[in-house]
């Protein structure tokens, strides 16, 4: 690699690192002829996957050059920053390159907007047909689709990809006329309908004819900058809920704003990041498609913000004491699902496991339930822990508090507890 492409390497894969939408593929590639690479569901991501593999995307801006002038940006117009980009023969030419080397598995591929939304769409669209119709690379691409952009490209686009996103970012229209002035949601939600669209089109395709083409077969995705503006968790949930009900629609990705551009008045003051309410979000996501949760059991008016301290399911029981003790020996499986220290995995164990005997404290343990949460909220055979109807939710929350660190520090090194 010359000194040239190494510089430019340097200057937009760390332009790429506010980006934070990369997971799991969620779909597979059969094989190609004379092909290279592969695309597996259980996922191409950017970091280690639960079964212990570290798997990784080559993520990438095209260029960093761009016409906008979002406040929260980096590549921001009015900002002093070295600029480049890469030819999208030079692009592909890299990918390949670091695939042949093992370097990476697929791509992640986004762009700061030159000329016009369409102009860049046309020139991302020419690196991933030069992998797939040039190179036969037939490893996971996930692109992202410009706001703004042409139907008729998005279209193209969603033949190639295996996932496309479109960026929210900010969680409110207004807030995001303030902080992006030449943006607006009608120019981000409209590539989301061409994606759903295409989705949708090419299911019905598929059910006449096995060999028609798929569509964006992982799905579609968006990121939300959480901690710019002061909307609160209850508006970014509720904004959340009903993308997922879109039937295209697979993962909102929180990200905790990073104070770039410290001059800007627009923005506010922080020292760091907000990690742990980023943190927060994930879990409620994970309540909202996992654990039967509506918006307004998570937070409401009353609490339109997640506690820090504490996780939201453990967060919505202290408020509920009424519906506990639940006993774990005849409850259903969605009120079990209810119980913090209880994941999806641990409460179809019970279910299952409880036809055989009465479960008690030591086999919940060997289950997998968290009893140092669960204790407070359930009853079983033999447990000699009092409730929390007994030991008052303050006092529960006070213990729960102390068990998981009170300090910011300590939290920021918690797990996310998806299936607690």
């Amino acid at each position: 690699m010359n000194e040239k492409t190494l510089d430019k390497l340097k200057i937009l894969s760390d332009a790429a690192k506010y980006d934070v939408s990369c997971a799991s593929s969620g779909t597979t590639r059969r094989p190609v002829k004379d092909g290279i690479g592969t695309a597996a569901g259980w996922g191409i991501c950017h970091s280690f996957t639960p079964d212990g593999r570290c798997v990784s995307l080559f993520k990438i801006l095209m260029t960093n050059h761009c016409i906008y002038d979002c406040a929260y940006c980096i590549n921001r117009r009015s900002n002093d920053v070295k600029r480049t980009a890469f030819t999208p023969e030079e692009l592909a030419d890299l990918t390949i390159e670091f695939y042949r080397r093992n370097y990476i598995e697929g791509l992640f591929l986004s762009s700061g907007i030159i000329r016009n939304p369409d102009y860049t769409m046309e020139q991302m669209l020419r690196v991933v047909k030069l992998l797939r119709d040039v190179h036969r690379f037939n490893g996971y691409i996930h692109m992202k689709s410009i706001p703004g952009a042409s139907q008729e490209l998005v279209a193209q686009a969603g033949l190639y990809a295996d996932r496309m996103s479109v960026n929210l970012e900010i969680p409110s229209e207004g807030n995001l006329k303030l902080l992006a002035p030449e943006k607006d949601y009608g120019s981000v939600f409209a590539p989301m309908r061409y994606i759903q669209q295409g989705m949708l089109e090419s299911a019905e395709d598929r059910k006449k004819f096995r060999s028609a083409p798929r569509f964006v077969p992982a799905g579609q995705s968006t990121q939300v900058i959480i901690g710019a503006t002061p909307d609160n968790d209850k508006q970014i949930l509720t904004l959340a809920s009903h993308l997922y009900k879109r039937p295209s629609f697979k993962r909102v990705y929180y990200s905790g704003y990073i104070p770039i551009n410290k001059s800007d008045s627009r923005l506010p003051v922080l020292a760091h990041p907000p990690l742990v309410r980023e943190n927060r979000l994930y879990q409620a996501d994970w309540l909202l498609r996992f654990y039967q949760f509506s918006v307004n059991e998570i937070v409401d008016d009353t609490h339109p913000d997640l506690d820090l301290d504490i996780d939201p399911k453990m967060g919505w029981a202290l408020r509920h004491p009424e519906a506990f003790p639940i006993d774990i020996n005849t409850a259903p499986y969605e009120l079990i699902l209810r119980i913090p220290g209880i994941g999806v995995k641990s409460a179809k164990l019970i279910v299952a496991s409880r036809r055989y005997g009465r479960l008690n404290f030591s086999q919940l343990k060997k289950i997998g339930v968290v009893m140092k949460r669960a204790q407070y909220f359930i009853a079983c055979r033999d447990l000699p822990m009092q409730t929390v109807n007994e030991l008052k939710p303050e006092y529960v929350r006070r213990k729960v508090a102390r068990q998981r660190g009170k300090k910011e520090s300590d939290l920021l090194q918690l797990s996310f507890d998806w299936g607690e």
